[in-house]
């Protein structure tokens, strides 16, 4: 408003508190009126700040204490009173301080049977208890006493007073004093029996705020223990059940069915959560640490703990937006170079992991004994086990001593093993077969598949596999993971395995079982895995087709949750018969009937323990990574002895993410090993009905001080009907992609190469707790001749590090990363261009023993490894150390990287976007006043999103970010920006699910 305005707001206000004429006042207040009814809300903030409130409550004090209190002038005094009220925080305080809420109850109490004047009354009161203490002083003084005078069954008289009243209850509950004193008083059982009769004779939907009120009068009334205790006692929750029951479905009843949800979830009796331990069923030492005691579950269990409200997750972008408060504003710091975090001498050590830079090219017939001897772990300087501190494996002590003996000669020895199982490779049947016929079975159909595939199941020690008896189920093929050379004796695959494989129809890009089966040989897991699972054995296609994202159905959710719901109030059908369980020393119990059979224990498998809840129900608990109890998503786990055409329910109940893609389409993926054997090798997306809620479960984990806290457990639920009867299939988070998957792909990429064209080099970078190798690759263009002019534009060419799958969990990084380096080593121009322009560093996996683990971010130390670039130990992150020292040393080189780029995967977004750094942006978005002439930027960092943003369909500009958070001060992203120099650091996440643009738009990327 203009200075002129300004002064005729204060004269209409100052002509309003001090007129007695009844028409002064009634044009004062009609001015006002229609002055606030227009335009935006600044005006109504306009007249606050300028006293507005107080000369209003003022007004209405003065007016309602006059002998006869005149109605005309009340009436529109209090409306306008209410406008600004719903705008004023400190309306309810100021109108206690002018008295103004005595008046107005006083005057409430006098016009019990006018209703027009009480209606206005109401108003008021519920505007004054938007403040909890004037709310409580309202208790304290009689109104909800008088409310419910007024709140009646159900009638279609007066229905806007029999609202306003039933709103204005709802607020003074808030107070939990008044809470607390509405159950003293039996209203608990009154708002039921209120409810139940407005429900059901509201049969036409016309008052389904008046219900709604009545609901929150109830939410309220149970944020209080003795609520809640009390609403279950009259069996509010079974009430509330049934008369929502034919609601879930109905838009029109959404704020009905929402309320009820909300107190149905909140009044759940709280449970211990089904498992015997918060801590991983595996563990590992962690080298200088002293274990940990985790807490169980039931030892923290609060009864009288209040559950937060939740809301519906409606909006897929309501989590996603960036916090302020989290900015890094601090421009100092922003603008920082800290100092080497290691002696400068040590850098030396990584002069081997540059072979581009030595790569003698005129000695050619010596190429094979120089790439020998750049992976020697002799050679001086080189990454040596004994200098990265490798704890090879902790299986037993025993395993231990044998593999400390053998820690030099551990690679040679598994470069020999590797070398003999491919000597040996798995041939096909000499004599051409006939090309399988989709709709043709290769195996018999008498007997069920799992029995086919246990036969022979012998190891070589002599002994029968109980294990791979008892559930592959269709791996059984067994291989050991041994902690070294001559740890355990090798366990051969079993003739039936090798029949198998005769049949295997070797058109599966880049996958050969006999390739896989040699790594998955070496790789070396905590629970020493003996079982390979069938779709990492033989491989698999994408289908033929684009799956589209499916579409929810509307109310699903909440008839999700009130399934939760029926297990308390209708627990007749409810088995509860623990089918699966790791804990337990016999964790498969093949002799029950009637239900389905699952196993986790291979590479990457996660599930821990499967419940089942009733026959064609089962309730999942997934396991924790070692050494960390807070992160449960990923799961990946077989399931057989299914019946075919019979809906399964499958409920994960211990997921950690307040939200996920499950709720906008997204799909789990399932592998049927009969539909392979037919010709079909695919991970398909399945589900239906499927939804990601709070549930009623607690995960206590060790605060940072003050003891134990509890953590929300959500579920993801979704129903599937398998394709066959006695199948074998899996079931996971994402296309699962292990780590020998990725060993044995590397293997397949080097003996593939155009060694003419192609610069490739596999090296180890270093070696993880859990002994396995990180490989690190270089990939460029080989010089065109052995002229100087060209050798020295090879040596020169700028760097470009790539690196991917540092949370396990997302496995769509590491398909992301498989991308990559299929197109840098073909023979498509753009590759050979890029090739002849830059040297690509890749780490293809930097949390090896987490992805073979089967954990969701972790590693083996427990610890989330893009929180630890800042001061990474040598010891318990020995990749991300050594992945820093490899970045350091290329800057003391005066090579800093062009582009770095850290792969992950985005479980709550759709599309493929970049986060990257900007000190500008940062301190903009922070709303902090910025110096051009001391703060100066590149703004090439934006050049790369921007092209991929042109060319690439998945790919949305809008969706990036370029600003610096406190929470991410530790990642790869900011530290090699902000440390190495390197002014393209990206992330870049991919979606789990689909995209919301383009030409991938509403199908699977």
């Amino acid at each position: 408003m203009a200075e002129q305005g300004s002064g005729g707001l204060q004269v209409l206000l100052s002509t309003f508190q001090s007129s007695h004429d009844k028409d002064v006042i009634l044009n004062t207040l009609s001015i006002l009126t229609n002055l606030l009814s227009v335009g935006t809300n600044r005006r109504v903030q306009y007249t606050i700040s300028k006293g507005g409130s107080e000369a209003l409550l003022q007004a209405l004090v003065n007016a309602a204490r006059t002998s006869i209190p005149d109605y005309d002038i009340l009436l529109p005094l209090l409306r306008l009173l209410v406008r600004i009220g719903c705008k004023d925080k400190k309306f309810g305080l100021k109108a206690q301080r002018l008295e103004a809420i005595d008046v107005t109850l006083s005057l409430a109490r006098k016009n019990l049977n006018h209703h027009e004047n009480l209606t206005h009354c109401l108003w008021a009161l519920q505007i004054y208890a938007s403040n909890v203490a004037v709310g409580t002083m309202l208790g304290i003084n009689g109104a909800m006493e008088l409310l419910f005078q007024v709140i009646t069954p159900y009638t279609k008289k007066h229905t806007i007073t029999t609202r306003a009243a039933v709103e204005a209850l709802a607020a003074l509950l808030k107070s939990k004093s008044n809470s607390r004193r509405a159950v003293h008083r039996g209203y608990v059982c009154q708002l039921l029996w209120l409810y139940q009769d407005w429900h059901h004779r509201d049969t036409s939907n016309n008052y389904i705020l008046i219900r709604r009120g009545l609901l929150l009068c109830l939410k309220h009334i149970t944020n209080v223990h003795s609520g809640r205790e009390n609403f279950l006692l009259v069996h509010g929750m079974e009430i509330l059940f049934r008369t929502t029951q034919d609601s879930l479905f109905s838009k029109t009843l959404d704020p009905i069915v929402n309320t009820v949800t909300q107190v149905l979830r909140k009044t759940y009796p709280k449970m211990p959560f089904p498992s015997a331990a918060i801590s991983s069923s595996y563990s590992f030492p962690i080298p200088g640490k002293t274990e940990l005691s985790l807490p169980r579950p039931e030892d923290y269990f609060d009864e009288d703990a209040e559950e937060e409200i939740e809301k519906d997750c409606d909006n897929e972008d309501a989590g996603n937006k960036e916090e302020d408060d989290d900015l890094e504003k601090d421009i100092n710091k922003l603008m920082s170079k800290p100092e080497l975090d290691r002696p400068e001498s040590e850098l030396n050590q990584y002069m081997v992991m540059c072979p581009e830079l030595q790569y003698n090219f005129q000695l050619k017939e010596k190429e094979t004994e120089l790439k020998d001897e750049l992976n020697s772990v002799d050679i001086p300087g080189t990454l040596t086990s004994s200098c990265l501190h490798v704890i090879p494996c902790a299986i037993s002590l025993k395993c231990q001593l044998k593999c400390r003996e053998g820690d030099q000669s551990i690679e040679e020895e598994e470069e020999k093993q590797i070398q003999r199982t491919l000597e040996r490779p798995v041939h096909r049947e000499g004599k051409k077969q006939k090309p399988q016929e989709p709709g043709k079975r290769t195996f018999d159909e008498s007997e069920p598949l799992v029995t086919s595939f246990r036969k022979g199941m012998v190891s070589s020690k002599g002994h029968t596999a109980q294990e791979g008896l008892q559930n592959w189920q269709t791996s059984q093929f067994q291989h050991m993971n041994s902690c070294g050379p001559g740890c355990q004796e090798r366990i051969e695959a079993s003739e039936m395995v090798t029949k198998l494989l005769e049949k295997h129809p070797g058109n599966i890009p880049f996958h050969k079982p006999s390739y896989f089966m040699a790594r998955a040989n070496c790789t070396r897991s905590i629970p020493d895995y003996r079982v390979l699972a069938f779709p990492d054995l033989w491989g698999h296609q994408p289908p033929t087709y684009s799956q589209p994202l499916q579409q929810r159905r509307c109310g699903i959710q909440k008839a999700k949750i009130f399934e939760d719901i029926r297990r308390v109030v209708q627990p007749a059908d409810i088995i509860k018969r623990v089918v699966f369980n790791l804990d337990s020393s016999g964790s498969l119990q093949s002799d029950q009937q009637n239900c389905l059979k699952f196993f986790s224990k291979f590479e990457s498998g996660n599930l821990r323990k499967a419940i089942q809840v009733r026959e064609y129900e089962y309730d999942l608990i997934l396991n924790p990574d070692i050494n960390n109890s807070q992160y449960n998503q990923w799961f990946y786990f077989e399931v057989s002895a299914m019946k075919s055409a019979i809906p399964y329910c499958f409920n994960v109940i211990n997921c950690d993410k307040p939200n996920s893609q499950f709720n906008y389409g997204m799909q789990p993926v399932m592998y049927s090993v009969k539909e392979a054997l037919l010709g079909r090798p695919h991970w398909i997306r399945v589900g239906y009905d499927i939804s990601y809620y709070k549930n009623h479960y607690r995960n206590y984990v060790p605060a940072a001080a003050g003891g134990p806290r509890g953590k929300s457990c959500y579920t993801l639920t979704f129903s599937l009907v398998f394709p066959h009867q006695e199948d074998v299939c899996y079931l996971a988070y994402h296309y699962p992609y292990t780590y020998s998957t990725m060993m044995s792909h590397l293997d397949i990429l080097e003996q593939a190469r155009n060694t003419k064209k192609v610069f490739f080099r596999s090296q180890t970078l270093c070696h993880t707790l859990a002994g396995n190798a990180c490989p690190l690759l270089t990939i460029t263009a080989m010089p065109e001749s052995e002229s100087k002019e060209d050798l020295e534009q090879f040596r020169e060419r700028p760097y470009v590090v790539l690196t991917a799958r540092v949370h396990p969990g997302e496995s769509n990084s590491s398909w992301v990363m498989k991308g990559t380096l299929e197109f840098l080593l073909s023979n498509d121009p753009l590759a050979n261009l890029l090739r002849q322009c830059f040297i690509f560093k890749i780490i293809p996996m930097l949390n090896p023993d987490g992805v073979i683990n089967g954990h969701q971010r972790c590693s083996l130390s427990g610890d989330d490894l893009n929180r630890q670039w800042l001061n990474p130990n040598p010891v318990h992150h020995p990749t991300i150390y050594h992945s820093k020292g490899l970045l350091y040393y290329l800057k003391s080189q005066g090579r800093v990287p062009v582009v770095f780029c850290d792969y992950h995967g985005h479980s709550q977004r759709k599309n493929v976007f970049l986060y990257g750094c900007s000190i500008k942006e940062t301190l903009w978005q922070a709303g902090c006043i910025v110096d051009t002439s001391k703060v100066t930027e590149d703004v090439g960092y934006r050049t790369l999103p921007k092209i991929l943003d042109k060319v690439a369909p998945a790919f949305l500009m809008s969706s990036c970010s370029f600003l610096v958070e406190k929470s991410r001060d530790s990642t790869a992203r900011v530290v090699v920006w902000r440390e190495i120099g390197v002014l393209r650091s990206y992330t870049m996440e991919s979606t789990y699910s689909g995209c919301s643009h383009g030409l991938y738009k509403v199908v699977y990327a």
